[in-house]
């Protein structure tokens, strides 16, 4: 080794922080984790909650939906529609629930992500309860059915 680069690094003397900021950067580093860590348990609780309220709101819509299969086929569409209109409303709000006709049934397929209302049976349900239109019970539950089991699964707006 060169000579005089190893006296150059003998003179050297041992890294170190100056003698008052080791204290205050500990304290700031662990204030910051432990905003950080009370952020996260924060959002966490959030989406916990979020969640619970999806999947009462999906336990709720299909009992009540049970529980119109027991009416008569014009009570049952009507109690169905009914449903439908507290269930928008929770979950979107009430200029949602307050649409009629055509732009009720696209904001129901917006919503449940599909096309069951506006090219489906469910037809029936936003637009056909004036008509005579003949319907199949079983079909539009069956499809009710599985659209309201999927309201705690997925992220809704």
């Amino acid at each position: 080794m060169n000579p005089e680069l190893a006296a150059a690094l003998d003179n050297l003397r041992g890294l170190h922080l100056p003698a008052d900021a080791g204290g205050a950067l500990r304290g700031e580093v662990v204030l910051a984790i432990a905003l950080g860590f009370a952020a996260a348990l924060l959002v966490g609780l959030v989406r916990y909650l979020r969640l619970r309220a999806r999947r009462t709101v999906r336990r709720a819509a299909l009992r009540e939906l049970a529980a119109t299969r027991d009416l008569d086929p014009e009570a049952r569409l009507v109690a169905q529609a009914r449903l439908l209109r507290r269930l928008a409303r929770t979950l979107a709000g009430d200029a949602t629930a307050d649409a009629r006709g055509r732009d009720w049934a696209g904001l129901l397929d917006g919503l449940f992500r599909t096309e069951f209302f506006t090219k489906g049976a469910g037809r029936v349900l936003t637009d056909g309860l004036y008509r005579r239109e003949t319907a199949d019970p079983a079909a539009i539950d069956a499809e009710l059915g599985r659209l309201f089991a999927r309201i705690g699964a997925r992220r809704h707006a």
